[in-house]
């Protein structure tokens, strides 16, 4: 009975170690790393290689050892970006209000709006002066429309005022805004000048000192009417500039790029659909996270307006990522080409769908031409050089340090890191032996998961029995 109680109780520890499952896969790939600058930190960038040898989409599978095999501490550095203003310009509509307002105080509009379902047009109203006329020099100030507003564009935050003279003034004003030219705000008054220079000429882009500012607030509307405090000392005014002022994030680092050429469709469970028929489809190779894609015509005159998708996986639908034209003119020696087309996607298939109306783009010499923003790893330079990038595990756990760990003052050391190149990519074949061993193992496992709970079951019921059996024997009689 003890030896059975035995057997029962391996065949369940048994059970139970084979349910945990087996060791994270071991790194398949192995690739040198050269050091071109020595430093205490040095900072390595991940070529397209890396990512396609890597199998988690974070790189979590990535390893650095030293020449002994010892893990050396690292950690991934992503692409430097600094925060940067840009203008955006754009034309205003000018308008000149009458000399005076009206005995109420209002000031007559000289526009009047139209609306066509979702279209709106602002047109001068009969009888009105034209900007550019005797009659709008005696106008007491402007009515400036600034456009309907744009999607993706940043509010105007001021206007940009151009005048023709005269060479020295002071003009002060008063403004107010509106979205419908019906209910009107009030949004400060200002002053804009100018003085002669020394030269004699005057205005804002003559060289001379002056300021054609006018500043709006935070949500002017599309209407701004500017009054002069006193129409007799204002400029003459020939035009507007809306400006708004845009703070956006540009890579301080050079994208890498990959040329690739058509290659077959990947199969998959949503390769096929209605538009593969027109379309011409490229493999990256690896997930890349890809910032821009540019067509390359190997020679003569072609004009392409496609659709671009793209997917990580060939069991993943297509996704949209952009349209345009790419196109390649050729005049005489003269060659002009389309600019890339940005999109922001992690991705590794690329399909693009040509418009029916068009000529199906020629697959022969074509290349697409992809900007990837990679990422960099630092490591310490710490260990027996020559050191080694190891990668391609599916369950490996993550091997990178937080970076303000590994490097505790960023901000100064960045600019001390060391630099380094990585080599070509090998096998590991130990890895590779040991790995399709696991593999082989894995098949194996459940089997041996069922067999070991059935002789468990089994061994319970010959338990049971043996009890039941026990008990029904009739006990000896007393003496």
């Amino acid at each position: 009975m003890q030896r059975l109680d035995g057997w029962v109780f391996s065949a369940a520890l048994l059970a139970g170690t084979s349910a945990l499952g087996a060791e994270p896969a071991p790194l398949r790939y192995s690739a040198p790393i050269e050091v071109r600058a020595a430093a205490p930190f040095v900072q390595l960038a991940l070529p397209a290689a890396a990512y396609a040898r890597v199998e988690q989409p974070d790189l979590g599978d990535l390893r650095i050892v030293d020449a002994r095999g010892e893990r050396v501490p690292f950690a991934l550095l992503e692409p430097r970006a600094s925060l940067r203003a840009s203008e955006q310009v754009r034309e205003a509509a000018l308008y000149p209000l009458p000399a005076r307002p009206l005995p109420s105080g209002v000031w007559p509009s000289p526009v009047e709006v139209v609306v066509e379902g979702d279209r709106i047009s602002v047109n001068r109203r009969a009888g009105a002066p034209a900007a550019k006329t005797a009659a709008a020099r005696e106008s007491g100030g402007w009515l400036i429309d600034l456009g309907a507003a744009r999607p993706g564009e940043s509010p105007v935050q001021h206007l940009r005022l151009r005048w023709s003279g005269p060479a020295e003034f002071s003009a002060a004003y008063q403004l107010e805004v509106s979205d419908d030219l019906r209910q009107w705000r009030g949004a400060g008054a200002g002053q804009i000048m100018a003085l002669q220079s020394q030269a004699g000429a005057s205005g804002p882009s003559s060289g001379a000192l002056a300021q054609p500012v006018v500043g709006l607030p935070d949500a002017p509307g599309r209407f701004v009417r500017l009054v002069w405090a006193d129409a007799g000392g204002a400029p003459a005014i020939t035009g507007a500039s809306g400006v708004a002022r845009a703070r956006h994030l540009v890579a301080d680092e050079a994208a890498s790029e990959t040329s690739v050429a058509p290659s077959a469709e990947p199969a998959g469970r949503h390769a096929s659909d209605a538009d593969s028929r027109r379309a011409v489809h490229f493999d990256l190779g690896a997930v890349l996270p890809v910032v821009d894609v540019d067509l390359r015509f190997a020679s003569g005159t072609h004009v392409a307006p496609v659709r671009v998708q793209g997917r990580s996986r060939v069991d993943e639908p297509w996704r949209d990522l952009g349209a345009g034209v790419f196109y390649r003119l050729q005049r005489g020696t003269t060659v002009g080409e389309a600019p890339a087309l940005a999109i922001a996607a992690t991705l590794r298939f690329v399909r693009l769908i040509g418009d029916e109306r068009a000529a199906p783009l020629p697959v022969e010499g074509l290349r697409l031409v992809v900007q990837a923003r990679l990422a960099s790893l630092v490591f310490a330079s710490q260990g027996q050089a020559p050191w080694r990038l190891l990668a391609g595990s599916r369950d490996a756990p993550s091997g990178a340090l937080p970076l303000a760990t590994l490097v505790p003052n960023l901000a100064d050391e960045r600019a001390r890191f060391g630099a380094a190149t990585l080599g070509v990519f090998g096998i590991v074949e130990a890895a590779v032996r040991e790995a399709e061993s696991a593999e082989r193992a894995a098949k194996w496992r459940p089997w041996l998961l069922w067999s070991v709970l059935l002789a468990g079951v089994l061994g319970l019921g010959a338990l049971v029995w043996r009890l039941a059996r026990a008990g029904a024997v009739a006990p000896d009689p007393p003496p």
